[in-house]
């Protein structure tokens, strides 16, 4: 009788666990890690230049620590297989040799034309992101592919759109007010984080239920206090930068946005560590 259920659990699991180990959803998980490491460092850069264009002397050397990190980043993402993708390749190559040059004269520019022009790399970037996810997650487990799904296609955005709010909000609150069409604009990004941040809940209850022994207790927390401090940051700025005379202090409110794309970035990392527990088989 022992022999019999200690064989039924042995089999049960083998199921729960796959014999072999799946190296590409491991090199699948670094590379989307170091891609959202250039998203984060790219959005950084971006709201403290702008930041710094309208006034903020003493965001620059952020600005320079930040441009570090998009070099480290590029340059993990050029060492990890997934770089020998053609598709991948190219149009992570573009990306980086366009934030090189948009570094080197950022600085010397008008910040509106800054602001969008990190903007629209930013958005190549997330393109980026969605290829990885699609085109790089053949090889990759049922948990692999479903989470690098929401990490590339609702956490990156969130965090952008949140990014965005920061950058612009922090220039507007450096300059002193805001012009009809920032707070248009404004208007947009909100409803866009508001949108995402209810995706975000919904697609992370069904992995949770599918996928509940892959992750830590703490998900289900974090996804709460997401929810609390994107409607805290919402009304701080309709409350304070959506008015005529702002009187927040502009490293304040950056330091706001900020801590909540860190919030956010730990479900990311909670889906990657999943994943990469998912990896490991037996053998």
């Amino acid at each position: 009788m022992r022999v019999f259920v200690l064989s039924i659990f042995l089999i049960s699991t083998i199921y729960a666990k796959s014999l072999f180990s799946n190296n590409e959803q491991v090199e699948n998980s670094k590379y989307i890690s170091a891609l959202k490491d250039l998203v984060i460092s790219t959005q950084k850069t971006r709201g403290l230049t702008n930041s710094y264009l309208n006034g903020n002397e003493s965001t620059l050397l952020l600005i320079y620590a930040n441009k570090k990190e998009m070099k480290k980043a590029i340059g993990i993402m050029e060492s990890l297989p997934l770089a020998s993708d053609a598709i991948v390749n190219n149009r992570a190559t573009s990306i980086s040799q366009s934030l090189i040059k948009l570094n080197h004269k950022a600085l010397k520019k008008d910040a509106n034309s800054v602001f969008e022009q990190y903007t629209e790399l930013i958005a190549q970037t997330l393109m980026l992101a969605q290829t990885v996810s699609r085109h790089g997650s053949k090889e990759l487990n049922p948990l692999g592919k479903e989470a690098s799904i929401v990490m590339m296609e609702v956490i990156l955005p969130l965090c952008e759109y949140v990014g965005q709010l920061r950058g612009m909000g922090s220039g507007i609150v450096a300059k002193g007010n805001i012009s009809k069409s920032k707070l248009n604009k404004m208007s947009v990004i909100l409803s866009e984080i508001e949108s995402l941040s209810s995706k975000l809940q919904i697609d992370m209850d069904m992995i949770l239920a599918k996928y509940k022994d892959k992750y830590d207790l703490s998900v289900s927390t974090n996804l709460v206090y997401i929810q609390q401090a994107t409607q805290k940051y919402i009304i701080l700025t309709k409350t304070e930068v959506f008015k005529k005379n702002i009187s927040i202090d502009a490293n304040d409110y950056f330091d706001e946005g900020t801590a909540l794309i860190s919030l956010i970035l730990k479900v990311f990392n909670e889906n990657n560590k999943a994943i990469l527990e998912d990896s490991k088989g037996w053998i």
